[in-house]
């Protein structure tokens, strides 16, 4: 028997797809905004004077950045909780490796925007007598967050895309949705589609608005 598409069956399944991809949205806007502040810790880190500290943010960063995600995902999901000896729920689990491993992205991100800065301005804080508080706060993290917001974009995308793998513990985002719709409908092919649509659709607007906003730097500079 031939297959026939027909994507019009899929529309009284559209609130379950936006659902899905509503979870996959707030989990990405979390891992974001939680990742920004501890890749900004962990670049302050990476550069600083105490070896220690800046020993322990390197193994930070390199651990997470040289091995996959889905891999990160089930430690925090399998092992974490074992460690703890409490159960601390999939979505906890999926707020603290997405988050983790979108620091270490932000680490390198905010380390390059903190070397283009010159180094006249860190001579005046110094001139100026600024305690290191204020120099963080004033000077270095507005300018290291201008720099760094088209590669900001460009990771969000890919966090957003990772964020596909949270399905795998349970989560019932825009991935496990599609495949539970896939299921009741025997309609792989359109459901599936549909998803990857989505998701394009998204990725490919934030890269386009990184790409613009990059140049617009670049030509301000």
């Amino acid at each position: 028997m031939q297959y026939t598409l027909d994507f019009s069956s899929l529309l009284q399944y559209s609130d379950a797809l936006w659902t899905g991809l509503r979870i996959t949205l707030i989990y990405t806007a979390l891992s974001l905004i939680i990742g920004i502040i501890v890749g900004f810790m962990a670049s302050l880190g990476r550069t600083s004077t105490n070896l220690l500290v800046r020993g322990v943010t390197t193994v930070y960063v390199e651990i997470f950045r040289d091995t996959p995600v889905l891999l990160q995902l089930f430690w925090f999901f399998f092992c974490l909780p074992i460690i703890l000896g409490l159960d601390i729920g999939n979505a906890i689990s999926v707020v603290i490796s997405l988050s983790l491993y979108m620091g270490a992205l932000c680490c390198e991100t905010f380390r390059s925007a903190q070397r283009s800065i010159g180094s006249e301005q860190f001579d005046a804080c110094i001139a100026l007598g600024l305690s290191a508080r204020v120099k963080i706060l004033y000077v270095i993290l507005p300018q290291t967050i201008l720099r760094s917001v088209p590669n900001l974009l460009s990771n969000a995308v890919t966090i957003f895309k990772e964020s596909s793998l949270v399905s795998t513990v349970g989560m019932t985002d825009l991935i496990f949705q599609s495949q539970f719709i896939a299921d009741s409908t025997s309609r792989p092919i359109e459901v599936l589609t549909v998803a990857a649509g989505i998701y394009f659709v998204i990725a490919f607007t934030t890269t386009r608005i990184a790409s613009y906003l990059e140049k617009r730097l670049i030509s301000s500079l």
